[in-house]
Parts: C-alpha cells; sequence; structure tokens
C-alpha cells in the first residue's frame, strides 16, 4: 500500500506520514521548498524499517504534480492513499489582501487539491479502489475574522471533498475531509503565548491539538474501520466547533 501526502515536510503532513509509515504503507513525502526537513521525515521513518521517499513538487503546478505522481507509483507502487494536505495562509483585513496573496493562497490549498486529485484518480479509478482525505480547517466550516482568503478556500475543500465523494463512490474511492482545530504547528507560531492561553480554554477539552492528533484522524479515515464512511468532515478541535 502506498500513501502519496502533500505538504509533508512538517507538521500534519509529517506526523501523517509517521503514522502511515508505522501501519506498513510506502510513504512518497511531498514538499516544496524543504529538502533538507522532508529528507529528516524520509530518514526517521527508514531507521524504524519503513519504506518512504521524498518528491520535490509545487502542487499548484499540475505538471509537476503529474510527474510528482508518475514517479512516486514507479518508486512505490500504486498510490492507494492521497492526503491533501499541502496548505498556506496570509492573514490580515481582506481590503488589505493583494491579488498575488489571492493567488498564493488559492493556488496552494485548492488548485494543488484539485490537481493532486486529477493526477491519482485514474490509477484508482482503474483498480476500483482508493481513498483520499483533504485536510481543511474550522474556519472552513465557522469563517474566521482576518482569515477570510484561507477560511474560502478551506471551504471550498469541504465542497470538493462532498462532490467527489459522489462521482467517484461507484468506483470504490471514498473521499473525506478532517477540519482540525487549534494544532501545535508551525502554522500558529505566530500567535502570542497569551492569544494560544485563550483558545485552550476556549476549548471544551482544555489542550492545544498536536500533529499526531490529526494524522491519527486521517489514517483513521482511509483504513478499515471506516470502509462506510465517505464525503464527510471530521472536527480534529477538541470540542471547540461542534
Amino acid at each position: 500500500m502506498t500513501v502519496l501526502i502533500t505538504g509533508a515536510s512538517r507538521g500534519i503532513g509529517a506526523a501523517t506520514a509517521k503514522v502511515f509509515a508505522g501501519h506498513g504503507f510506502a510513504v512518497a513525502v511531498n514538499f516544496k521548498n524543504n529538502e533538507e526537513a522532508a529528507a529528516s521525515v524520509v530518514d526517521e521513518i527508514i531507521k524504524k524499517g519503513g519504506v518512504a521517499k521524498s518528491y520535490r513538487a509545487d502542487v499548484a503546478d499540475p505538471a509537476q504534480v503529474a510527474e510528482m505522481v508518475r514517479s512516486a507509483e514507479a518508486d512505490l507502487g500504486p498510490v492507494d492513499v492521497l492526503v491533501n494536505n499541502a496548505g498556506v495562509c496570509v492573514s490580515g483585513l481582506l481590503q488589505d489582501m493583494t491579488d498575488a496573496d489571492y493567488d498564493f493562497i488559492t493556488d496552494t490549498n485548492v488548485r494543488g487539491a484539485f490537481n493532486t486529485c486529477r493526477a491519482v484518480l485514474p490509477s484508482m479509478i482503474s483498480r476500483k479502489g482508493g481513498a483520499i482525505v483533504n485536510v481543511s480547517s474550522m474556519w472552513g466550516e465557522t469563517g474566521a475574522s482576518c482569515e477570510v482568503l484561507y477560511s474560502m478556500t478551506k471551504s471550498a475543500l469541504i465542497g470538493l471533498t462532498k462532490a467527489l465523494a459522489k462521482e467517484v463512490g461507484p468506483s470504490g474511492i471514498r473521499v473525506n475531509c478532517v477540519a482540525p482545530g487549534v494544532i501545535d504547528t508551525d502554522m500558529n507560531s505566530g500567535y502570542s503565548e497569551q492569544t494560544m492561553n485563550e483558545l485552550r480554554e476556549e476549548t471544551p477539552l482544555s489542550v492545544i491539538g498536536s500533529p499526531e492528533d490529526v494524522a491519527k484522524s486521517i489514517y483513521f479515515l482511509c483504513n478499515e474501520c471506516s470502509g462506510f464512511v465517505t464525503g464527510q468532515v471530521l472536527g480534529v478541535n477538541g470540542g471547540l466547533v461542534i
């Protein structure tokens, strides 16, 4: 079994790579810029007896994505699971957002998922099976002030999930989505300690989530335990959004 994880050099993507490797998957670790971090993830998996290889590709570029999928399948076998984790964020008031900000966020968060799904689906359809998990956000469900573009793109992933699940379900392919809450990742590193404490207090479980919390939920949506689950959004947020 082979899993392709985009944006897997750090954070939720890296944690997901390690969880899947621990369950016997060969892991294709996608990265865009941080080759050293991606290599570290691959090395850790291999040292523990797993199989992994890193692949540089900008998911916003369909040609790079197509080549990544071809290479990964040649090296590791057909992609059985795709995890669309690559994502970026630019915070600020909507009227201050530039065209470049818009392109940067939508190209990675939305076009990237579109490109990777389109690249892996022919093989999945021909084999009558597969699983796709899109990593959205609680802001994709509720929206967030000063995160309008980010919220918009994460909502788009939910729409993609629900529509694609109906389209490819007859081919035995399941498509689901996770919507993380406040997770201890680089994306949230800009928040002050006071803000993080406030978010912790607002979360019913009174903790900040870990990348591993999300990774385990992603794995659940790809194994036999969720065999009758498709088109769903799983909130991994400690109860902050219900």
